[in-house]
């Protein structure tokens, strides 16, 4: 490595206007705010699904005045992160509400599995079965890492999606890997923005 900087600088100085610059690789952060849908764009579905009670949910009776928060999550069933950050969201759901967003969580688990984690945990937002990962694969957040025959398979990788009223995302977050969640001020700061 030394050597091909080494050799840039030697050659930037032979041609004038050549810069040798370090070229900086993408933090695993950056790539997992890579996924999905850009900002500035619309949703890639109207989020046609069914919530924990067995309720039909699209986006116009999810959204709330100024917009969505959407999470993507692993498993309400096996994954003890997502357990976590639903439990932390919900802490923190009026929060979220206050600010004019409606707000909802969204995996692959089946009805039962997510109405079982809902009432043990007394969730107060809908948590959205997307159990073919029909809209998982719509946002292109499927875990790629788990093969037809794995129990994961259809996960989607963790994400945040603020969305405002027209269906545009206006803004992302995630973390870097499965364990990490972006926190609650970093999102309540994305709707202050």
């Amino acid at each position: 490595m030394r050597f091909v900087i080494f050799a840039m600088t030697v050659f930037g100085l032979l041609l004038p206007g050549f810069s040798a610059q370090a070229v900086e690789s993408p933090t695993a952060h950056d790539i997992a705010l890579a996924r999905g849908p850009a900002i500035g764009s619309k949703i890639p579905t109207a989020l046609a699904l069914t919530d924990q009670t067995g309720k039909a949910r699209n986006f116009d009776n999810l959204k709330g005045e100024n917009g969505l928060v959407l999470l993507f999550f692993r498993s309400a069933r096996w994954c003890p992160y997502c357990k976590r950050q639903l439990a932390d969201i919900n802490a923190h759901a009026d929060e979220i509400t206050r600010r004019g967003f409606g707000l909802a969580a969204l995996s692959y688990d089946s009805v039962k599995t997510l109405n079982r984690y809902s009432v043990d945990n007394e969730i107060s937002y809908p948590l959205l079965s997307d159990h073919g990962s029909e809209t998982i694969d719509a946002f292109g957040l499927r875990n790629e890492k788990f093969g037809k025959m794995h129990f994961a398979y259809g996960v989607p990788h963790p994400m945040i999606f603020v969305i405002a009223p027209d269906r545009t995302i206006t803004a992302k977050l995630a973390e870097e890997g499965y364990k990490n969640r972006p926190t609650i001020s970093a999102i309540l700061d994305a709707l202050d923005k």
